[in-house]
């Protein structure tokens, strides 16, 4: 029988990281942690704040509403690459993308547009029009705003890089749960991306991302679970949230071969410049 249960708690960071991605409305496994547990679990092994994700319209609504309740949170809006395809079948792409300007517009406290980008993993040839219709509307609503742009890759790598030299990448641009390689990672560092690196890094499988990690300049490198998928080893396949960062965050000091309190303040200062920093408590300082 597949264990579902919540992994106990890793060993505390010796400084504090930011989860720069998670999604704390989705349940999985046998219980979902309030969002208060959530981030109580994770402020006690050094990850005090974390960046929630909206996905679709009711997700960004509550994205908004967390990150106005919660001085540990801040929020990014979007339609996901999935999710536009599904909207302009129904007819209302072009109403979503106004609900998504409107909550991006409507507090500080929404830092990021996104996640946006193309996904051929999930979404066949059929849907590709909409997500890039999608996507380059959330690249132009980033830099109106002046937010930083969250992308979604998968399985989408040349596409994404065509339409963000189209369209012209943001000066905060997140590859969120970064999965190419280490030429993939010089192409969006060229670009003046952030690579944010998520418990797949950890996997048996992925060695071509740890190269990735290797070839990253420690300031351009963020952590995230994109909870409550993706859970590092030796718990993958059960439920993951933001207190589990620690894991990833040792497995990039090794790889790196740099002191582990070293890479948590690099990776907190980084993530305080590709969002903007001056919320909860800022350890970058």
């Amino acid at each position: 029988m597949t264990d579902r249960s919540r992994p106990p708690a890793p060993e505390p960071l010796p400084h504090p990281v930011v989860d720069n991605h998670c999604h704390l409305d989705i349940a999985r496994g046998d219980d979902q942690l309030s969002v208060q547990d959530a981030l109580a679990q994770a402020a006690a092994v050094g990850v005090p704040r974390v960046v929630h994700i909206g996905c679709d319209l009711p997700g960004a609504r509550w994205a908004v509403e967390t990150a106005e309740r919660f001085e540990q949170v801040v929020a990014g809006v979007s339609l996901h690459p999935n999710e536009a395809p599904r909207l302009a079948t129904a007819g209302g792409l072009a109403a979503g993308l106004e609900e998504v300007e409107r909550l991006a517009a409507s507090s500080p406290r929404v830092r990021a547009v996104g996640e946006t980008g193309l996904d051929y993993y999930r979404t066949g040839q059929e849907g590709r029009s909409a997500q890039e219709e999608s996507f380059r509307a959330h690249i132009r609503l980033a830099h109106r705003l002046g937010k930083t742009l969250v992308i979604h890759d998968r399985d989408a790598h040349a596409d994404v890089l065509r339409v963000l030299d189209d369209e012209g990448v943001p000066d905060r641009t997140v590859m969120h749960c970064f999965s190419g390689d280490a030429e993939f990672a010089r192409e969006c560092l060229d670009r003046g991306c952030w690579l944010s690196f998520a418990g797949t890094v950890t996997f048996a499988n992925a060695e071509p991302l740890r190269e990735a990690v290797r070839v990253t300049p420690i300031g351009r490198l963020l952590v995230e679970t994109d909870a409550p998928f993706l859970t590092p080893m030796p718990y993958r396949g059960r439920p993951n949230a933001s207190y589990l960062v620690p894991l990833t965050v040792r497995v990039i000091a090794q790889l790196l071969d740099i002191e582990l309190a070293v890479v948590c303040r690099e990776v907190d200062r980084a993530t305080d410049e590709a969002y903007g920093g001056g919320w909860g408590t800022n350890h970058s300082a």
